[in-house]
């Protein structure tokens, strides 16, 4: 018998002894993920003997990262002075870098790091996820997440990394070996594959909306990533919003416990999405296989007497919530969480350091697309004349998109972060004029203008949907300001900030080049270092590019993977500096 063996058999061995001495209360309590400062008491810590605490939107820890960790070490405390002393995980939307803590490492959001489509890179980024997002006292992360979008008009499109399985699969294994490291190996966070399943492939690309694939097409094109997740050791795979032809994913049985628990063999937490509980079916979504629930604005008293009541009257079998517990209990011995049970001070120092931007830096390079470039105006002579055009072009937070220190992103800069107009004004040997709203006379060589869309997250950046605050195409406002400077005649190259592909057939038209650059994260420097040339474009597209709004008329849009709509551009389109007259 090998040495992993025996420690497995160990581990579970720890994990039957304390299972077999805990009561009904003590294992609802495992089950129960709140928030810390609005769901309970501070009491209620330790008298319902909480398993997992959420930070996400709301009041920090803490002024500092040294704050942070002192809280939950207070909270951690009270956890262990319960009669069995079970720990608690402390988990994090870290979904870009540990994107909640103002100064931490922001990486391009996945959708840049599939153009990029580097699996090192990725692995690297998650590394140094984990490492920043354990220096603010957490052990839980909820990423990565593994959508497939079938439509643009998702409002989480970002999240993903590409509209190819393919790409997919290879950078989920990628990133869950950055959180937590080779099977095998020892693991200090799990890592949360996100979200089971069927979130982007919705009709009309609706945000929790029903997702009408057949089980051929759900086995075969959204499944793998998962499987690959399993197989990676992934610790929690957290259920979806969506339904699945009809049926809640927060209910489906079939898919969470014969599927996910049974044919893939995932012995890590399934824990539910954002207020499941009263959304999805009450205790459905407890006997459908999820075993930690976001017991969270209002849910958690209605959770924890549903769940004792549906065990006392056999709605819910004793097995259920033992299966539930035998999880989480694994996943906390697995990290070391009884022995260390209290976040790592020495690791505060490592937070936002320069060796972690230079490789969200690299990201940012990496990521960019060059669709145009006329007469190859790009790179940028570093003695020009430059006008740099737009608002976007000096705000981090426009820069960032959403889940960037608030869950909906921010509209102004944030600490650690340059602009791409510093990075421009850092490569420049010229003279750099900066016009935040393109009014005026500008005498220069070259236009930069920055564009995109504002920052947003989930169903408030679905297009059409029930906030309907983004379109299909840039605004009227940015469209007016790339006519502005098409008309002046001046030179234009366009930097685009986006969560998703738009409708921009015009604007490639007009300007002389065009760069794709997602939601790029902290280091705005990046870009300006490939439009200067130190570095040449190596990105291409993770998605193909659609052509006209009259593309979306269907339920899913023209991501054109079935060929029944000719792309703009195709997935994996990109241009190099030396392929700059090529489209």
């Amino acid at each position: 018998m090998n040495k992993e063996i025996k420690t497995d058999l160990a581990l579970e061995q720890k994990v039957e002894s304390l299972l077999a001495q805990m009561t009904l209360d003590e294992k609802i309590g495992q089950m129960t993920q709140v928030r810390h400062f609005d769901d309970i008491t501070i009491d209620e810590i330790k008298t319902k003997f909480i398993g997992s605490i959420i930070h996400t939107q709301g009041p920090t820890p803490g002024n500092d990262a040294a704050e942070w960790q002192a809280k939950f070490t207070e909270l951690q405390k009270l956890a262990l002075s319960t009669r069995l002393g079970i720990p608690m995980f402390f988990g994090v939307d870290a979904v870009h870098g540990q994107n909640t803590y103002a100064g931490a490492t922001i990486f391009p959001h996945n959708i840049g790091l599939g153009a990029a489509n580097n699996p090192k890179l990725v692995e690297d980024a998650a590394a140094i996820t984990a490492i920043e997002a354990r220096a603010t006292g957490f052990n839980w992360v909820f990423s990565p997440c593994v959508a497939i979008p079938y439509n643009e008009k998702w409002g989480r499109v970002y999240e993903a990394f590409s509209e190819s399985t393919d790409i997919i699969t290879e950078l989920t294994i990628a990133s869950v070996r950055g959180h937590q490291g080779l099977p095998g190996q020892p693991v200090s966070l799990i890592a949360t594959a996100k979200h089971f399943i069927g979130d982007g492939a919705t009709d009309f690309g609706v945000e929790g909306g029903n997702t009408t694939l057949s089980q051929e097409e759900v086995y075969e094109r959204l499944l793998p990533p998962y499987r690959a997740a399993v197989e990676a050791g992934v610790g929690s795979v957290m259920a979806s919003f969506n339904s699945l032809n009809g049926v809640p994913m927060h209910a489906h049985r079939t898919m969470i416990t014969d599927v996910l628990k049974g044919s893939l063999k995932f012995e890590g937490i399934v824990v539910s999405d954002w207020k499941a509980y009263s959304r999805f079916g009450g205790t459905d979504v407890i006997n459908a296989g999820v075993d930690v629930v976001m017991a969270v604005e209002g849910d958690f008293n209605m959770y924890v007497d549903g769940v004792r009541n549906g065990v006392l009257s056999g709605i819910i079998p004793q097995e259920r919530i033992d299966d539930a517990v035998r999880r989480i209990l694994r996943q906390k011995f697995r990290i070391g969480l009884f022995e260390n049970p209290f976040p790592d001070a020495t690791l505060i120092s490592k937070i936002g350091i320069q060796a972690h931007r230079d490789v969200a830096r690299q990201a940012v390079r990496e990521s960019l697309v060059l669709l145009k470039n006329k007469n190859s105006v790009l790179p940028l002579k570093k003695n020009a004349k430059i006008v740099v055009v737009g608002e976007f072009a000096d705000n981090s937070g426009l820069q960032s998109g959403g889940w960037t220190v608030n869950w909906q992103g921010m509209t102004e800069n944030y600490a650690g972060a340059t602009t791409i107009l510093e990075g421009i004004r850092k490569f420049s040997k010229g003279e750099v004029v900066y016009n935040k709203d393109g009014s005026g006379n500008d005498d220069a060589d070259i236009a930069v203008i920055v564009v995109g869309e504002t920052p947003y997250a989930e169903f408030f950046g679905d297009i059409g949907g029930v906030m309907n605050k983004y379109q299909l195409t840039l605004t009227e406002a940015h469209q007016t300001l790339i006519d502005t400077y098409a008309w002046k005649g001046i030179k234009t190259v366009v930097v685009f900030i986006s969560g998703r592909p738009l409708v921009v057939t015009k604007q490639l038209e007009q300007v002389d080049a065009f760069v794709a650059a997602w939601f790029p994260g902290s280091e705005g420097v990046g870009i300006a270092e490939v439009l200067f040339g130190e570095y040449d474009f190596k990105g291409k597209l993770p998605h193909s590019w659609p052509k006209s709004e009259e593309d979306y008329q269907g339920k899913y849009g023209p991501n054109f993977w079935d060929g029944s709509i000719e792309p703009l551009f195709p997935i994996g389109f990109g241009l190099r500096y030396n392929e700059s007259g090529k489209k």
